[in-house]
């Protein structure tokens, strides 16, 4: 099975965020069998803003430590580091990984059009997952959010995503010819929902983080918390152990 094969829609696989190794082979411990990259924690772990387009080497690094985990992996790359599309391209040919997800920043999406068609030359394989922000940014507009994921799959987008969307008539008009990513809202739609609206994709984005930055805050404040931190040798380990492909 290949990281295309596992976007089914109607029936989602559950997509977690991590922002480094550590996080990232926890998730792969559990049996997960893609995980994905969140642009937050990778930027905010590393002291740099998100979205600001200045995090493309940290991505890549963390990217490349991931790479040793036995999953599929898909990295969030912001609008691209570049307005470049060629730029765009070669970053994304040199990461070596499965999958990436690039933004339109409620741009003109012929930017974010050109940006695919020049990744999808450079690197056929990798699967492209386009969002767009019209409903992250403040800007819900039915019309214009199927107007820029038409164009972004008729410039080869394998996916799409619109996080923030979380009405279930909306969800279930944008479900087509392209899988479906809806980002996992804790107070939003559950799993079984979105399966139900025809969701290939639901990806958790940067809520692990947060949740990690939570528990912290919480110790700092001297608030108990019930959860068990893991042993040191169990950390330790994370690092141990055989690494081996997807799927063997």
């Amino acid at each position: 099975m290949s990281f295309a094969d596992l976007h089914r829609p109607g029936d989602p696989f559950l997509l977690p965020n991590a922002w480094d190794f550590a996080s990232g082979a926890i998730l792969a411990r559990q049996g997960f069998r893609a995980i994905a990259t969140t642009s937050l924690g990778v930027a905010i772990a590393a002291g740099l803003p998100d979205g600001q387009g200045v995090a493309r080497e940290e991505t890549a690094r963390v990217a490349s430590r991931l790479r040793r985990l036995p999953v599929y992996l898909t990295v969030d790359l912001e609008q691209g580091f570049s307005d470049d599309p060629e730029s765009v391209a070669e970053f994304v040919a040199g990461l070596g990984v499965e999958g990436v997800n690039l933004e339109d920043g409620l741009d003109d999406p012929d930017l974010l059009c050109r940006k695919i068609r020049a990744v999808k030359r450079a690197a056929p394989a990798v699967f492209v997952n386009a969002r767009t922000d019209t409903y992250w940014l403040g800007r819900p507009s039915l019309v214009d959010t199927r107007r820029r994921l038409d164009a972004y799959v008729e410039a080869g987008a394998d996916g799409v995503f619109v996080p923030g969307l979380q009405d279930p008539a909306t969800i279930e008009s944008l479900v087509g010819e392209r899988p479906l990513n809806i980002l996992l809202a804790r107070d939003g739609l559950s799993l079984r929902q979105l399966a139900e609206l025809g969701v290939a994709r639901v990806s958790t984005g940067s809520l692990l983080f947060r949740m990690a930055l939570g528990t912290l805050q919480r110790w700092a404040a001297g608030e108990a918390d019930a959860a068990e931190p893991p042993s040191y040798a169990e950390v330790d380990a994370l690092t141990r152990g055989a690494i081996e492909a997807p799927g063997e």
